[in-house]
């Protein structure tokens, strides 16, 4: 029988949003910092400064890759959130857990963008994108079995939730697979895999047929 303190610990879900809110936008802001302008002694000119932002661009791109990876996290997080009727101890240090994972980003997105060209490197930030996959499943996963979703939540939602993660991680474990050919088509593959994501085709196809419906094409 857990204790009292146990039963009542943890029960806003308004808490963790607020805390979970915080940590993305810290996590986005370190990312930022990784981009360095280009020193001023190397640009002479502006064929130097076009040389130099080239040379930058690897990094550019792991950062919007890296923005993109937050984004969509956080946007999978507050689905989740908005569809907890409470919370409870257990799952409070789930998403804490999983808030440790997105802390992480911000290493793993230097360390991809150091050395970009091995393997480890683009590895460890997949297994950076598993984590955060993970702890989002075990979320789902626990409050659907502790009863802890809203009543007036659609019955399909929990199928879903669970294949839009599991369908995810397989197609970054796809990609992050592609690096044993060349890292540059696995940052290409979740590049793409994320702007997926990021726009949902799918939903804006589906505007697109309504709105053709409607004016009667």
């Amino acid at each position: 029988m857990p204790s009292l303190y146990n039963r009542v610990a943890g029960q806003s879900v308004d808490r963790l949003a607020a805390l979970s809110d915080g940590i993305f936008a810290v996590s986005m802001t370190l990312l930022a910092l990784d981009l360095r302008v280009p020193a001023r002694e190397a640009i002479h000119n502006e064929h130097d400064l076009w040389r130099a932002l080239l040379v930058l661009s690897p990094r550019l791109v792991i950062f919007l890759m890296s923005v993109m990876t937050n984004g969509i996290f956080w946007v999978g997080q507050q689905t989740q959130l908005n569809h907890f009727a409470r919370a409870d101890r257990n799952l409070a240090w789930i998403h804490i857990a999983f808030l440790g994972a997105v802390t992480l980003t911000p290493f793993t997105t230097s360390l991809l963008a150091e050395y970009i060209h091995y393997r480890t490197a683009l590895l460890v930030y997949w297994l950076n994108i598993v984590l955060l996959g993970a702890a989002l499943y075990w979320s789902w996963s626990y409050a659907t079995r502790a009863h802890l979703i809203v009543d007036d939540a659609p019955a399909d939602i929990h199928p879903a939730v669970v294949r839009r993660i599991v369908i995810a991680q397989s197609l970054y474990a796809v990609g992050a697979a592609l690096c044993f050919i060349n890292t540059y088509y696995s940052i290409a593959a979740i590049v793409l895999i994320q702007v997926n994501y990021a726009i949902a085709p799918r939903f804006c196809w589906g505007l697109f047929s309504r709105r053709k419906q409607g004016i009667g094409i």
